[in-house]
């Protein structure tokens, strides 16, 4: 499946809107999770049966002790209350639940859930929190904020977005952060990188027309190969060009054309011209073309293959997929791997974490 034809499958979708929809049960659940309302009631009910009975009358579980003190209890928080609302709720539902909470308990809720979780299931929760053009303009500026640039986030979601997703990107970006997306990007990376990152960021390959010009497509693919494999050195212009100036249909044409004039693909073309991130850029926009599913199979695969987890890919894949096309990534990765994504998750990583993940992931195809 091509990445523009991707947005519109329903059957893709993970995390669906939840029937009979009520925010106030909702938000009422999560601040008991968060604050120990339930176990803080039990005690006030424990307290009046010990006015109301003797302490022999008591059961043994009682928070109270036989001589009627009260016993250190943590209330703790409930992290499972928490995983069973938010992954199970559309992220709109999800910030009509926010809306209630505030209404009823005077907090906000992401920066309750921040103050009350850590680590890694903190993350993922708060990714659950954002409005998804939020999100993205986040992990957009946490890629460039600091030291180092994460370029592949970057990559990643610049070449996997469509025109109109990318237009509400940089609309979100400015309106957070108070800067230019495009200026940002500019002024964090250089030389070819910083050039098709800007080419992207215009959206120009979004044209879901069917129609293709055979002759300009053989065109295409002949530049291709004078900018490559035919001379010494890369054109790499002309590269950037064709692969971020044409439509996806146009380009799977190309690639067509290309293999039969290079006896080799344009894959291996890209490996042996350029090198390091510009190579990374370029293999995606192929890979997001030729199959949007795979391409995000491979990054859920190799976030989790080998020792470590690239934790920041797998929860922004995850949480941002759950809406549009997850389930059919999954069913792309069992074919690619010979593994379900869920059993990889259980394999690599644990506790709230792993089972917010596995119910963001849903059911196994």
């Amino acid at each position: 499946m091509a990445w523009w034809k991707a947005w519109i499958e329903q059957e893709g979708v993970t995390v669906k809107s939840s029937s009979h929809f009520n925010p106030d049960p909702d938000a009422e659940t999560l601040y008991k999770a968060m604050k120990g309302i339930g176990v803080g009631s039990q005690l006030l009910s424990h307290q009046a049966a010990a006015f109301a009975f003797p302490s022999s009358a008591l059961t043994s579980v009682s928070p109270w002790g036989q001589q009627g003190h009260l016993c250190c209890i943590p209330a703790g928080t409930n992290e499972q209350a928490i995983i069973d609302v938010l992954t199970k709720r559309s992220n709109t539902q999800r910030q009509q639940i926010a809306k209630s909470f505030k209404a009823q308990f005077g907090k906000d809720l992401t920066e309750t859930l921040k103050s009350e979780l850590s680590g890694k299931f903190e993350r993922l929760i708060v990714a659950l929190m954002y409005l998804p053009y939020r999100y993205e303009a986040k992990e957009l500026h946490d890629a460039m904020k600091g030291l180092g640039t994460k370029e592949g986030v970057i990559i990643e979601i610049l070449a996997s977005r469509t025109k109109n997703q990318l237009r509400e990107i940089m609309k979100a970006y400015e309106e957070d952060y108070g800067s230019s997306l495009e200026e940002d990007i500019q002024a964090d990376t250089s030389g070819y990188l910083e050039r098709i990152l800007v080419c992207l960021l215009q959206g120009s390959r979004d044209d879901v027309s069917s129609f293709v010009d055979p002759g300009l497509a053989l065109q295409d693919a002949q530049d291709l190969y004078a900018a490559g494999e035919k001379i010494r050195g890369t054109d790499e212009m002309k590269f950037i060009t064709i692969l971020c100036m044409r439509s996806a249909t146009h380009l799977l044409r190309v690639f067509e054309e290309y293999e039969k004039i290079a006896n080799k693909c344009i894959e291996d073309s890209i490996n042996s011209e350029t090198h390091g991130s510009l190579e990374e850029a370029m293999l995606t926009v192929v890979k997001c073309t030729q199959n949007l599913h795979s391409y995000f199979a491979e990054r859920l695969y190799y976030a989790m293959k080998g020792a470590g987890t690239r934790d920041g890919t797998l929860i922004r894949n995850i949480v941002s997929r759950s809406e549009i096309d997850l389930n059919l990534i999954k069913c792309h990765f069992k074919k690619m791997y010979g593994k379900t994504l869920s059993s990889m998750i259980m394999e690599d990583t644990s506790g709230d974490y792993k089972n917010a993940l596995l119910s963001l992931v849903g059911s196994d195809p």
